[in-house]
C-alpha cells in the first residue's frame, strides 16, 4: 500500500519566489490498483509523483510504501527506488545506449545482477511491453515513437518494481502509438495483478479507457479521489477547475439536462451503448 499523509511541498522555501506546490495532500492506494492522476497544468501532479519514489523530499508530511516511511532520513532510498519505478514524460529522450538490449539492461546491471539474470530480466521486460526480440540489437534511435516509449518502460520494468508510475505516458504520440501504449499498460496490469500502476494524464479519454480510480489535483490540493465513474459523474465540478470530461460523459450530461433519465456516471462509449440499448428494450416492453 501507498499511504500519503498531510504532504506539503514548497519550492524555493525562504526565497523571494517561494511557491507552495502541494498542500496537505493525503490518500491511500492499495496494492494492485490502477490509478490516474489528473489536473490542469501547475496543479501539482508531477511534483506529487516525484515524491512517491523519493526523487523529491517533502517540506512536511509522511509517505509510506509497504509500511516503510520513505521520508525518514534513515531509509535506504535505493531499496525504495527498486520498489517504485518512475517513467518520466518523453522517456525516449533518456535512451542513450548503443542497443535496445543495453538500454533495458542498464538497471539490472547496476543492481549487480549476473549476466544470466540480466538477460532473463531483459527478455521478461520486452515480453511485458510487447517488443519483438529482433529489436534488441538495434539502436533505440532507429525505433518508432511507440517502440521507443515501450523500450523506456521496459528499462524500468527490468528492475521489477512493485509500483510503476508514468508521467503522461502517451504524450506526443500519434493515435496508433497512443493506443499501443494504453493497450500495453492495460495488459501489463492484467498480467501482474500485484503491480500498482499510477499514471498522470491530460487526456480524459485515456483515463476513461484504462484507469480504475482517479486522483484529481487542483492548485496543489487533492480535491477528488474515487472510481472513474464516481469522478466523472461530477463533471460540472471538474469543468469549474478547468478540466474536461470524456465526450460521451458530456453527451449524457446534456441528455440529463434535456430531461432524459440516464445515469450521470457514463464514461465510455461501450458503457453508453449498453445502457441505451437496455433503455430502448425496456421502453419497447412497456
Amino acid at each position: 500500500m501507498i499511504k500519503v499523509t498531510d504532504l506539503n511541498y514548497i519550492y524555493q522555501q525562504g526565497m523571494p519566489f517561494e511557491k507552495k506546490a502541494l498542500s496537505d495532500v493525503s490518500f491511500e492506494i492499495p496494492d494492485g490498483d490502477f490509478v490516474a492522476i489528473i489536473g490542469h497544468t501547475g496543479s501539482g501532479k508531477s511534483t506529487l509523483i516525484q515524491h512517491l519514489n523519493a526523487l523529491v523530499r517533502p517540506t512536511s508530511g509522511r509517505i509510506e510504501i509497504d509500511g516503510i516511511d520513505i521520508t525518514d532520513p534513515k531509509t535506504d532510498l535505493r531499496e525504495i527506488r527498486k520498489k517504485v519505478g518512475l517513467v518520466f514524460q518523453y522517456p525516449e529522450h533518456q535512451l542513450f545506449e548503443e542497443s535496445v538490449y543495453k538500454d533495458i539492461a542498464f538497471g539490472p546491471v547496476n543492481m549487480g545482477l549476473s549476466e544470466e539474470k540480466v538477460r532473463e530480466r531483459v527478455y521478461e521486460a520486452i515480453g511485458l511491453v510487447g517488443l519483438d526480440e529482433t529489436l534488441l540489437e538495434k539502436s533505440p534511435f532507429e525505433l518508432s515513437g511507440g517502440q521507443k516509449r515501450r523500450t523506456a518502460i521496459a528499462g524500468v520494468l527490468s528492475m521489477k518494481p512493485k509500483v510503476l508510475i508514468l508521467d503522461e505516458p502517451t504524450a506526443g504520440l500519434d493515435p496508433h502509438g497512443r493506443d499501443e501504449i494504453l493497450g500495453q499498460l492495460l495488459r501489463l496490469h492484467e498480467q501482474n495483478s500485484g503491480m500498482t500502476i499510477i499514471f498522470v494524464s491530460h487526456s480524459m479519454e485515456d483515463v476513461a479507457k484504462i484507469a480504475k480510480n482517479v486522483l484529481v489535483m487542483n492548485r496543489g490540493r487533492l480535491v477528488m479521489h474515487g472510481s472513474v465513474a464516481e469522478v466523472f459523474a461530477r463533471g460540472e465540478e471538474l469543468k469549474k477547475i478547468g478540466l474536461d470530461v470524456p465526450q460521451i460523459t458530456e453527451l449524457t450530461q446534456l441528455l440529463i439536462k434535456d430531461g432524459i433519465n440516464i445515469r450521470p456516471d457514463v464514461y465510455t462509449v461501450k458503457f453508453a451503448s449498453e445502457l441505451l440499448a437496455k433503455m430502448i428494450k425496456e421502453t419497447e416492453n412497456v
